[in-house]
């Protein structure tokens, strides 16, 4: 998902640590991410995709070194909001009839339910600008999230405190545009729009770089620029 976009940054000389969110709870998700930020030495720019930019919202308030935040067609989530809110409140999301469920052990041993999207639709409501097989190999290789992560609450709204950006994909079937757009005013966020899927990552590495570069200067200048 993010290979283009970060050979993109490291060409222009950005160092990118990609974490793999666990995808099992909002919360313990985004202590996993402020746990990887705080290892990091210096201010770090988190960039998320999808349920991502709920982990990102929240990891953001835990990280002390944390300079801004880059949504890319993500859930930029007010504190005491869920994905499902926000899927919820704008229609034209195509998320929810492709969702399928299946069944895994919890942590406690007891029954969970964990959601992955119909590999026949994923073609077309994630990845629409994708070759298909491209988008098939994707549909093969995603990983299901916790019905109960989808579900929970944002303990937290990093964006009210720190710089944001957002990239709004106008063709994204899952979150649709009018959401995204609305998060972004919310949040304050520097905002572009681009044409594009869902897998906006996938189908635009370099205009995705390109914001999140633009942010990382942004970000940087700001640094300097605070009174010592």
């Amino acid at each position: 998902m993010w290979a283009g976009v970060i050979s993109e940054l490291q060409a222009a000389g950005i160092g990118v640590v990609a974490v793999a969110s666990p995808l099992r709870s909002l919360a313990s998700d985004a202590a996993y991410v402020a746990s990887a930020v705080a290892e990091i030495d210096g201010p770090v720019l988190l960039a998320g995709h999808d349920y991502g930019g709920a982990v990102i919202t929240a990891a953001g308030s835990a990280a002390a070194n944390v300079a801004g935040l880059v949504y890319v067609a993500a859930f930029a989530l007010d504190e005491g909001e869920s994905a499902l809110d926000i899927i919820g409140r704008f229609p034209g999301s195509q998320l929810l009839p492709a969702l399928r469920p299946a069944a895994f052990p919890g942590a406690d041993g007891g029954p969970a339910v964990e959601l992955y999207l119909d590999r026949e639709a994923y073609p077309r409501v994630f990845a629409a600008d994708l070759p298909h097989r491209s988008a098939a190999v994707t549909a093969a290789t995603q990983r299901p999230i916790t019905a109960a992560a989808f579900e929970e609450k944002s303990p937290a709204a990093a964006w009210k405190t720190a710089p944001s950006w957002y990239i709004v994909a106008t063709a994204d079937q899952l979150i649709p545009a009018e959401g995204q757009q609305f998060m972004a005013r919310r949040a304050s966020a520097y905002t572009i729009a681009i044409t594009a899927s869902h897998a906006i990552a996938s189908t635009q590495p370099a205009a995705v770089a390109g914001h999140i570069a633009a942010a990382a200067s942004s970000a940087s200048r700001r640094r300097h620029d605070r009174p010592a």
